[in-house]
């Protein structure tokens, strides 16, 4: 029963996306959902520039406690603002300048008062203590939460994955990813016996005090709230570096004592070849700063900012599956490829509201490919990007809804990243479309922004119409269907369940492995063309796209 149980579970993970999952497209909108996705005046008022989270976990009781300080600049006159902590854990006092204030909860939403107004322009700050028992998560990464684990010896192994739930489910923060903080100091005390690992570069290791002893770590650039994380457990630590497009780019890996041979192996096989590639891709690595770590993680991965969640277990591919069906998955580490790959899209480039998830999502699917392409050549990435179709589910649409804090739907992977390849295809131009990806990643860099900003941002360099292609794949569940006929030395066509003035060229070919645009409309078109008893039409396996023969 027990090797049943392992089998099932399993198959759930290998059927299952390791990143966040979306809410559902019937889940009801709540007013909590509204305090946690709106960009209300109470948030919009203060800029966020700094945080410094200290505190302790206690991994017998499971508990949290200590503080983070707000450093902000107002952006209007106001006294009073938003901040979020998940109602479960206790706020123990909020002090400004020495005194303590005022503040109301409502859901996870935190509403502090201030004596006297803030001014504009304004440079203040505040300090929420807390305490208490966060979340445990039940399947990390998918639904979010702390985790309790242990290693093989027994020892405390814990970590944190929050990208759906949020950060305020274990720390008081502005939780809305329009606001990335600029910088900030993460200070966690744990047993002495243990260490921690979290983003940026460790500055130091504080005194050992009752037990206990604080890891300090820097981060100096900025970081969206769901990629602060932590990693404690007893870890091996060595260190590499990579010669870079902006120099030296430091390397660290973290793994449990018992597997660091294994690491040490397997790691080196796609690190540094992952880094080239990308960096090729998209543009330098955007955080130079602070160093590019691998960690090892008590479940599966997560694009946690300088410090990548691994926990593949070693294996090729998707937890040693292919994804793609093609063999090619089985070609390097999916989790350390994919996470890695959010560095630039999801954490460089980062979506002010998560309904725009797909700006990381979307990317990020499509660099598994370009990793595929850098290492074995462009029929190795044109055969997995169509291979990934056939997990496309067509259920919602890709774009969530905004304001309310709900992403759309899991199709942003596969179906984003063919949306990207098909739009490759239109640009026609192989270094084109790589200057585009880097210049994304340079005019973006280090900003939150809106899908509008990324859509007029390609339509603009690559000189295409792409607004009806756009509001195909992203905003209905319909795909694109080419219907035609051949009938007496003609071929008519046109497009049907496509979006009101969708005309999207695409290359078909009446002779097998010769393709040419032709340029459909909701209209029927008709060309002459050489016809014999084995004339048909085939579609370039390139876009994604249906294919139907009327007679």
């Amino acid at each position: 029963m027990k090797y049943i149980y392992c089998s099932l579970y399993l198959l759930f993970l290998l059927c299952t996306q390791v990143k966040a999952q979306p809410l559902s497209g019937n889940t009801p909108i709540t007013k909590a959902d509204t305090l946690r996705g709106m960009l209300t005046p109470l948030r919009t008022c203060y800029d966020i520039n700094y945080y410094h989270l200290d505190v302790k976990i206690d991994p017998e009781k499971r508990e949290i406690s200590g503080s983070n300080t707000f450093v902000f600049t107002a952006t209007q006159d106001f006294n009073k603002l938003q901040f979020d902590l998940f109602s479960n854990l206790k706020i123990d006092r909020i002090l400004y300048k020495g005194i303590a204030l005022k503040y109301t909860r409502e859901f996870n939403a935190v509403f502090v008062s201030f004596p006297e107004p803030i001014r504009k322009g304004a440079k203040e700050e505040f300090q929420v203590f807390y305490s208490g028992q966060p979340i445990v998560a039940k399947k990390a990464p998918w639904d979010g939460g702390f985790v309790f684990s242990k290693d093989q010896s027994g020892d405390p192994w814990i970590s944190v994955a929050c990208q759906g739930l949020g950060a305020s489910s274990w720390w008081p923060n502005k939780d809305h990813q329009s606001d990335e903080v600029d910088s900030m100091l993460v200070s966690i005390a744990v047993p002495k016996d243990l260490n921690v690992v979290s983003n940026g570069r460790l500055r130091n290791i504080g005194a050992e005090s009752s037990g206990y002893h604080t890891y300090n770590w820097i981060i100096k650039n900025p970081i969206n709230n769901y990629n602060v994380t932590f990693y404690i457990g007893k870890y091996a630590h060595w260190s590499d570096s990579y010669n870079g497009e902006k120099g030296k780019l430091d390397i660290d890996y973290w793994a449990l004592k018992a597997d660091s041979a294994k690491a040490r192996e397997h790691w080196n096989k796609d690190v540094k070849p992952m880094l080239k590639s990308f960096e090729h891709w998209f543009g330098p690595y955007p955080f130079y700063e602070d160093g590019y770590k691998l960690v090892q993680a008590p479940h599966l991965g997560m694009e946690h900012q300088s410090a990548v969640a691994y926990g593949n277990h070693f294996k090729q591919g998707y937890m040693g599956s292919d994804l793609s069906g093609t063999g090619w998955g089985l070609k390097f580490d999916f989790i350390v490829v994919h996470e890695s790959g959010h560095e630039w899209f999801g954490n460089n480039i980062t979506s002010k509201d998560v309904a725009d998830m797909w700006i990381h999502e979307s990317f990020t699917n499509y660099s598994e490919a370009l990793y595929l392409e850098s290492s074995y050549g462009k029929e190795a990435s044109t055969a997995y990007v169509a291979g990934i179709r056939s997990k496309i589910e067509n259920d919602i649409p890709i774009i969530g809804i905004y304001n309310v804090n709900k992403e759309g739907s899991g199709d942003m992977y596969y179906k984003g990243a063919n949306m990207i390849h098909s739009i490759r295809q239109l640009i026609g131009n192989d270094a084109k479309f790589r200057q585009l990806l880097r210049g994304m990643n340079k005019t973006f860099y280090h900003q939150t922004v809106t899908t509008k900003q990324v859509e007029d941002y390609i339509s603009n360099y690559t000189g295409l119409k792409l607004d009806k292609i756009f509001d195909q794949y992203l905003r209905t569940v319909k795909i694109p269907v080419l219907e035609y006929k051949i009938l007496k030395n003609k071929l008519s066509y046109r497009w049907t369940n496509v979006v009101d003035g969708f005309e999207m060229p695409v290359k078909v070919s009446l002779n097998a492995g010769v393709y040419s645009y032709i340029y459909p409309s909701a209209n029927w078109k008709t060309v002459a063309i050489r016809q014999d008893d084995n004339t048909d039409l085939t579609a370039d396996p390139n876009f994604y796209i249906q294919l139907k023969k009327s007679e």
